[in-house]
């Protein structure tokens, strides 16, 4: 099922249940007291945290919910049935927004609920009526409107470790590799239009679609996928060795990060200088060298074909996350 991390929606609480006029029909006469019943509540409306990433796609087709009418009331001073309450699953780390008043919340445990529209109370019966003055009340009432609204969903991911860099930093690959996650790869710019997921060891890792100059104001793809790093414990920045200036190009990518948040550059950071199988050994110790003494975060050396330093960059990752 496809990814969706963003979705409007309309919804709207079930109605309350009219009140009925009633009888009791007692024997030898026409009509006894009044015995008609109230009506029931209109179900709420609820939103509610689910560990299913892809939950929006399936609302896609028609984006529209309604909770359950309470039924009417019924004979015999009997009320009408509430009307079942509706959950609408979303992922956690969904930021939920009333279009109403601009109000938010988000859903950040599993099986967390929030009540966002309630159901319509239910009208009365004629018995609600009856009094020393009124023996027999004729009157009855319809039962009220559920509330209504319209909802923008917007998913952060919660994750470990956000993997971010440059277009076609080898990123998806990396990956792959990582927890065999088969995201779809390829040599050419925005090669991953939609944030994927994989876990290594006890840990779920997230591919963010590559990010260009000028993201944090909507430049390109980041902008859109720039929140999902928001909520992410830390990061691996990829450097290829395909760039003639490594250290400009880390940079470049630093600066889109504080732009949209600067809290973004306070998470904790790895940085991953990769395809270094493009250079000589020394050439990439030389390159790593600058980056320490440059940067306080960690360096590593990858390369997806040498298992060597796969295998040595694994365990720098793992004792990586469990400091995170």
């Amino acid at each position: 099922m496809a990814f969706i991390d963003e979705l409007k929606i309309k919804a709207k609480a079930g109605d309350g249940g009219n009140g009925i006029v009633s009888w009791l029909r007692l024997r030898n006469l026409a009509k006894g007291g009044p015995a008609g019943g109230d009506g029931g509540r209109g179900g709420d409306i609820f939103f509610k945290a689910t560990r299913d990433l892809s939950a929006l796609a399936k609302y896609t087709g028609n984006p529209i919910f309604t909770a359950e009418r309470g039924g009417d009331g019924r004979k015999f001073s009997k009320e009408g049935k509430n009307g079942d309450d509706l959950f609408i699953e979303v992922p956690i780390g969904s930021r939920i927004t009333s279009l109403a008043d601009n109000s938010e919340f988000s859903l950040l445990k599993e099986g967390e609920i929030m009540r966002v529209l309630k159901g319509g109370k239910g009208g009365f019966g004629n018995e609600h009526f009856k009094s020393s003055r009124n023996i027999s009340p004729e009157e009855q009432t319809d039962g009220h409107k559920g509330e209504e609204g319209e909802f923008l969903i917007e998913l952060e991911l919660l994750v470990d470790l956000g993997f971010v860099g440059l277009p076609s930093a080898g990123k998806s690959t990396l990956l792959n590799t990582l927890t065999s996650s088969h995201a779809k790869v390829g040599a050419y710019p925005f090669t991953t239009l939609e944030p994927s997921l994989g876990v290594f060891h006890k840990y779920i890792l997230a591919d963010i679609p590559g990010l260009i100059e000028g993201a944090a104001e909507g430049k390109g793809l980041g902008h859109k996928f720039l929140r999902h790093i928001k909520r992410t414990k830390a990061l691996a920045h990829l450097v290829s060795f395909e760039y003639e200036d490594m250290v400009e190009e880390y940079k470049k990518i630093r600066k889109e990060l504080e732009k949209y948040s600067p809290q973004l550059i306070e998470k904790k950071e790895l940085i991953v200088l990769s395809k270094s199988d493009l250079v000589s050994d020394q050439k990439a110790q030389k390159i790593k060298t600058q980056f320490e003494k440059e940067f306080k975060n960690p360096v590593v050396l990858m390369s997806i074909i040498n298992d060597e330093q796969m295998e040595a960059f694994a365990k720098v990752l793992s004792n990586f996350l469990a400091k995170v």
